[in-house]
């Protein structure tokens, strides 16, 4: 369970994965003020849950790159992975070929937002 660090004013200013010696307090992962913490920055830019979710999705990227590159060098098939692996890649691929079909300008490392 996460431990969080209070300042002075009782304010969480700090999130720990064991006790600390200042002084942290275990809480359950659903704690409101964890989850607030972990939504606020302190220069009012990507809350650590948004840098969290983009990190994922670029990593999904990744992940997808790499298998079709196992698959070019025929290391592995689409044949050799789950049906459900295998549904989500193919639809991932129609999507991005729509995408392209519609907006031939942008590039396959440009950014889209729906």
């Amino acid at each position: 369970m996460p431990h969080i660090l209070r300042d002075a004013s009782g304010a969480v200013i700090g999130v720990l994965d064991r006790p600390s010696a200042g002084g942290t307090r275990e809480v359950p992962a659903d704690d409101p003020e964890l989850i607030a913490f972990l939504e606020r920055t302190a220069d009012g830019q990507e809350t650590v849950r948004g840098r969290l979710t983009r990190a994922d999705l670029e990593f999904i990227r990744v992940l997808e790159d790499l298998i079709a590159a196992l698959m070019e060098k025929g290391i592995i098939g689409i044949s050799d992975l789950p049906r459900e692996a295998q549904r989500k890649l193919l639809d991932r691929a129609t999507l991005r070929g729509k995408i392209a079909a519609h907006l031939p300008i942008m590039s396959e490392d440009s950014e889209i937002i729906f």
